[in-house]
């Protein structure tokens, strides 16, 4: 990354601030595998359509896997309880899931694809770990790569002074919003640096599960909570970050 990029990318991070929430704007994940189509009624003769009233079309979802719904169960995190998280509601692709990925990055990197939207986190032997994301629409105009240089538990969430203006209801979070259930950066957040420097970026948890898949942040990379636990007990401070 020249310095004129990283500049560039400084300045958006301040305008961005503190990862707050945006309307989301549309699925990234495409739409024709997250939602099947509804099924066409054979054709019939008229007569026939207007004797005998068409059945209603029954469609009976699968049961969740177990393995799944286990992952994200509720549980306790510290002196907090993590709310469970439905399956049924998301996409099979947007929960976690080892896969196979070939790259040139090295184990232990993290590697986020807006376009997904997907967080790898690289393993040995051409895999990795494969988590949803929810991005900002402004993560979509930048890529490069940085580092993780700070890691925190429910960490606290302080608004920026534009958010501030445009939003009067979360003044009173002005000096920080105390790490919890509702706090927009839900149960861990890792800090990323450009050259050396703290970027505005972070990826972390969400207290808006639902936004996963979409573009919904304000330029941050979110994760259910019991996904972004899961990468931070597994990413160490001064891993790579590229975003693609």
């Amino acid at each position: 990354m020249n310095a004129r990029s990283c500049v560039a990318l400084l300045a958006a991070a301040v305008a961005l601030g503190a990862c707050a929430g945006v309307p989301a704007t549309g699925p990234t994940l495409t739409e024709a595998a997250a939602t099947p189509p509804a099924p066409t009624p054979a054709a019939a003769p008229e007569a026939a359509r207007a004797a005998t009233p068409a059945p209603a079309v029954v469609v009976e979802k699968p049961a969740p896997d177990p393995a799944l719904v286990a992952m994200y169960a509720s549980r306790k995190d510290g002196d907090k309880t993590l709310p469970a998280i439905d399956v049924a509601a998301f996409h099979r692709e947007l929960l976690r899931n080892e896969v196979d990925y070939q790259t040139t990055e090295a184990p232990g990197t993290v590697v986020v694809d807006p376009k997904g939207p997907f967080l790898y986190l690289v393993e040995e032997n051409g895999k990795a770990m494969r988590y949803g994301i929810a991005v900002g629409r402004e993560g979509f105009g930048w890529n490069g790569s940085g580092t993780i240089a700070r890691r925190a538990k429910w960490p606290t969430w302080t608004p920026p002074p534009e958010m501030i203006a445009r939003d009067p209801h979360v003044r009173k979070w002005a000096d920080g919003q105390p790490g919890g259930v509702t706090n927009p950066l839900g149960a861990r957040a890792l800090y990323i640096n450009f050259g050396g420097s703290d970027s505005g970026y972070r990826i972390h948890g969400t207290n808006t599960p639902k936004s996963i898949g979409w573009a919904a942040s304000s330029g941050c990379f979110r994760m259910l909570n019991q996904d972004v636990i899961d990468l931070y007990d597994r990413v160490k401070v001064g891993a790579k970050v590229v975003v693609l």
